[in-house]
């Protein structure tokens, strides 16, 4: 058994803490088969009733009890909705503050709530035009045109302290918040005609090379997390500069976003769209670390062989788990996953990578809550912790983290090894109280609608976990613990796949315009993933 090296400083990632086919169904990718049909499959009790069930009504009942949460969160005023509200969705229980994230996942769900016609254009027009209106006086970093990552819900001031605590804030721009913000503008610009112009105001002077770096290890260059636009009580770990080369230099982070399956892929899509980072950058971030020993720190080792696109060299593993080769995430969860595909049709444009990868993905978190862990459901994604605060919770097995996101409260750790460089200390875990986040089930139903929808169905009637605003943010299966509160993203994580499993690929449509097409569907169209039945 070798030591575990530590990982290069140029590839480390570290978390930002902050925070139609079945009556207008569109299904992408094949949907594989059901758990509970497996071979050899342990008896499942709890929603097998449900399985094979599919209501485009139950559905829509479940998007309108959502939009109802948003709304709550949302200020009249302001048109910017809060980070999260408790059960009660009164206006006085608002959490005070709110992030680009947040804004951008309200004009995607008001988007959505038209077409499902929970609103009328016309509100939906009005609730769009009085978000931008706020964002356009909000002050921000000016140079790059993004926003910080923290604000005053009733008032856009940005926040200099958090509420309750009194805690300094620094302000801060993060990479990925700012992108599900670009995100929701161009699906505003296109699907909203009376805020076209707001909307391209905003995205127009977005500069998403501002996070691109060229200066690591890993060519043509990596996307920053993120930047201050002034020096925070301490500056270890960061550094001066500025890659646009306008206005001060900036406080960067020495992390940058290195694996290809996480949400800050929809940051290189934008700039690379916008044609302000080079197509190769989407070459540049791992698949997964390579197989040899020296790597074996990471959760087992991969297999796969090198191909080369746009002159990068590029190691196409892909992990092995319950018979299936899946190109992991960091963590191993939905959002990292598919919350860009909410956006980008990455199965239709990159058949051979993403048209691969989304439906194992999703297969595996199945299984795994289905026949490994045996929770009788399924479905994990970073969100609120039922006991207290939030967490991340993944497929151990599918992301690179060694220490994993867990499925479970007890953190229970899966190790394989590490072929012939690490022992395996823990193979065939036995898991505890897991814990399910509805909105990782509404991403899969844009993969497996049925499968989706019964254990969604489930998650409500069995579980209760079930409010007036809709699916409540998580729950632990064994205990019947639940989170009794609305995250602002992951409701517009609920709107977003539901509009595009009802609304004929409405948030999809609205972003891949042709001229997103012409840009972004040849740099990931060509790729091939080793992803697959091994």
């Amino acid at each position: 058994m070798t030591t575990t090296p530590a990982r290069p400083a140029t590839s480390r990632r570290q978390l930002l803490v902050g925070g139609a086919a079945l009556g207008g169904l569109v299904v992408t990718g094949a949907a594989a088969p059901s758990a509970a049909a497996a071979p050899g499959a342990p008896a499942f009790v709890r929603g097998r009733g449900h399985a094979g069930r599919w209501s485009s009504r139950g559905a829509r009942r479940w998007a309108a009890d959502t939009w109802r949460s948003i709304v709550a969160m949302t200020d009249e005023h302001t048109g910017l909705p809060a980070d999260n509200i408790p059960e009660s969705l009164a206006a006085a229980d608002r959490s005070g503050y709110t992030s680009p994230t947040n804004i951008g996942g309200y004009l995607w769900s008001t988007v959505v709530a038209r077409e499902l016609g929970i609103i009328t254009p016309g509100e939906a027009t009005r609730r769009v035009r009085r978000t931008l209106t706020t964002l356009l006086r909000m002050e921000h970093h000016e140079p790059s045109g993004l926003y910080y990552n923290w604000y005053d819900e009733a008032t856009g001031e940005k926040l200099t302290s958090w509420p309750g605590s009194g805690d300094p804030v620094y302000p801060f721009v993060s990479s990925v918040d700012s992108g599900w913000l670009g995100a929701a503008l161009l699906v505003v610009r296109e699907a909203v005609p009376g805020a076209r112009g707001l909307a391209d105001r905003l995205f127009s002077r977005m500069r998403w090379d501002m996070f691109y770096d060229t200066d690591v290890d890993l060519k043509p260059g990596l996307i920053h997390g993120g930047f201050y636009p002034e020096a925070p009580a301490s500056t270890d770990g960061l550094f001066l500069g500025n890659h646009i080369g306008v206005g001060d230099d900036v406080w960067y982070t020495n992390h940058h976003y290195d694996t290809t399956v996480s949400e800050t892929r929809i940051t290189s899509y934008l700039g690379i769209l916008t044609g302000q980072i080079p197509g190769a950058q989407y070459y540049a971030m791992w698949r997964t670390f390579p197989a040899t020993c020296d790597w074996s720190w990471h959760e087992m080792q991969p297999v796969g062989e090198n191909r080369t696109y746009l002159g990068v060299e590029v190691y196409e593993g892909v992990y092995t788990y319950r018979g299936l080769h899946v190109v992991p995430g960091w963590g191993g969860s939905m959002f990292e996953e598919l919350m860009p595909d909410v956006f980008v049709p990455e199965a239709t444009w990159a058949p051979r990578s993403w048209g691969r990868n989304h439906p194992r993905h999703v297969r595996a978190q199945r299984e795994h809550g289905l026949l490994e862990a045996q929770y009788g459901y399924w479905g994990f994604s970073p969100s609120s912790n039922p006991a207290g605060g939030y967490r991340e919770y993944g497929v151990d097995a599918l992301g690179l983290n060694p220490d994993g996101y867990f499925s479970d409260q007890e953190s229970t750790n899966y190790d394989p090894g590490f072929g012939d460089c690490r022992e395996a200390t823990n193979p065939h875990p036995t898991y505890g109280d897991g814990v399910v986040t509805p909105h990782a089930s509404f991403l899969a139903m844009m993969h497996e609608p049925r499968q989706a929808y019964a254990n969604l169905v489930g998650i409500e009637r069995e579980l209760g976990a079930y409010g007036d605003g809709g699916f409540f943010d998580a729950v632990a299966v064994g205990s019947g613990t639940i989170a009794r509160r609305y995250l602002s993203l992951d409701q517009a994580m609920v709107m977003g796949a539901v509009g595009n499993v009802l609304c004929r690929d409405v948030i999809r449509r609205s972003f891949a315009t042709r001229r997103v097409e012409r840009r972004l569907r040849p740099v990931i169209g060509m790729e091939e993933f080793g992803a697959g039945v091994a």
